[in-house]
C-alpha cells in the first residue's frame, strides 16, 4: 500500500514542481538581465521581418508569459482530473506531453526574446532570433516525444496471479496456462529532486543560450547537476515483472537499464522485510545483504541466484505473489 501511494504521489508532486520551476524560469530570465535591456522589450517580429512589431514594458515581459504557462498547466492539469479512473489513465500520456513541451516551448520563447533584447538600447533595435527560435521548437518536439515515451512504455496489463494461489510460496501453474506479475513502485522524494536539479540544469543551458553569463561557469553548472539529475531519476522508479523468461528489472522512467535473471537461474525466491537503515539508504544500494533497490520500507521480492551467495533485493509491492509465481517456474524449468 505504501508504494501505491507513492505512485499516486509521484506524478503530482513532479506536475507541481515542473510547473512552478518553469514558472519561476520564466519570469526570472529578464530580471536576471535587467541591467542589460531596455526598459520595453521587443516581444514580436512578424515572419521573414527582422524588425520587431509590438514590445512590452519589462515587467509585463517577465509576468506575462509565466502566467500564460500557469494557465496552460492548470487547463491540463484539470482536465486530466475528470472522469474515472480509466478516462485519467487514457489522458495521462497527453497532459504529460503538453506539460513538457509547453513548458520547454514558453521557456525557449522566453530566453529568445531575452537574448534577442539583450544589450540593446531601444526594443527596436532587437533583431528577430530565428536560431534561438527553431532550438526551442526542436527541444519542445523533443520534450514532448520523451514524456509520450515515459507514460506509453510498459501500460499494457499484465495478466494477475489467480486469487486461489496468492497465499503459497509455489504456485501449481495449470496446464496450459501462462502467468505474468507485474508491480511498480515510485519515490516521489526522489523525483522530486530529479526534477529540482534537471530544472537547474536546463536553467543553465537557457542562460548560456540567453547569453546571460559566460559559458564556462554555465557548463560547469550544468554538467554535474544534468548527470546528478539523471542518476536520481533512474533510482526513483522501478518495475519488476515476473514471466516464463524469469525476472525482469526495469529503472527510471523510461523503463531502461533492465536487469534480468532467467527463471532456471534462479534457486529461491521470497520475501523480507527491508529499510534504507538496514541496506544503507535510499536508492540502488549495495550491503552485506547483497544489492537491494530501495524506494520505500517494506516488503521486499529477493532472489537468490544458482553459485552466488549474495541476494538481489527490490521494494516492490505484492511481492509474495511474485516470488510465488518465481519459484514455480523455477521448479518447472530446472525439472
Amino acid at each position: 500500500m505504501n508504494s501505491r501511494r507513492g505512485t499516486e504521489r509521484g506524478p503530482r508532486w513532479g506536475t507541481v514542481a515542473w510547473t512552478a520551476g518553469t514558472a519561476a524560469l520564466i519570469a526570472a530570465l529578464p530580471w536576471a538581465a535587467s541591467g542589460r535591456l531596455p526598459d520595453r522589450l521587443a516581444t514580436h517580429w512578424n515572419f521573414g521581418r527582422s524588425e520587431p512589431d509590438s514590445s512590452m514594458p519589462f515587467w509585463a515581459a517577465s509576468v506575462f508569459p509565466a502566467l500564460i504557462w500557469v494557465i496552460l498547466a492548470a487547463g491540463v492539469v484539470l482536465t486530466l482530473r475528470r472522469g474515472g479512473e480509466a478516462s485519467r489513465a487514457a489522458a495521462r500520456p497527453w497532459a504529460v506531453t503538453a506539460l513538457l513541451s509547453g513548458g520547454v516551448l514558453l521557456a525557449g520563447a522566453q530566453a529568445s526574446v531575452v537574448r534577442a533584447n539583450l544589450d540593446r538600447a531601444d526594443w527596436h533595435q532587437a533583431s528577430q532570433p530565428t536560431p534561438w527560435l527553431v532550438a526551442t521548437l526542436v527541444a519542445t518536439v523533443a520534450a514532448g516525444a520523451a514524456g509520450w515515451l515515459v507514460t506509453t512504455r510498459g501500460q499494457a496489463t499484465a495478466a494477475p496471479v489467480p486469487p486461489e494461489h496468492r497465499e503459497g510460496p509455489i504456485l501449481r501453474i495449470p496446464e496450459g496456462q501462462r502467468l505474468v506479475w507485474f508491480s511498480r513502485t515510485i519515490n516521489p522524494w526522489l523525483q522530486a529532486l530529479a526534477a529540482l536539479m534537471g530544472l537547474v540544469a536546463v536553467a543553465a543551458v537557457i542562460a548560456l543560450v540567453s547569453g546571460l553569463a559566460d559559458s564556462g561557469p554555465l557548463w560547469a553548472l550544468f554538467a554535474p547537476f544534468a548527470f546528478a539529475s539523471i542518476a536520481v531519476a533512474g533510482c526513483a522508479a522501478v518495475q519488476a515483472r515476473v514471466s516464463e523468461r524469469g525476472l525482469e528489472v526495469a529503472f527510471g522512467p523510461l523503463g531502461w537499464p533492465v536487469r534480468r535473471w532467467a527463471a532456471a537461474d534462479i534457486e529461491s525466491a521470497r520475501t523480507e522485510h527491508r529499510t534504507p537503515a538496514q541496506v544503507g539508504g535510499w536508492g540502488y544500494r549495495l550491503s552485506g545483504l547483497g544489492t537491494t533497490v530501495m524506494l520505500r520500507s517494506g516488503e521486499c521480492l529477493v532472489i537468490r541466484t544458482r553459485g552466488k551467495r549474495k541476494e538481489f533485493a527490490v521494494s516492490v509491492d505484492d511481492a509474495e505473489r511474485g516470488a510465488a509465481l518465481l519459484n514455480a517456474l523455477g521448479s518447472t524449468q530446472s525439472g
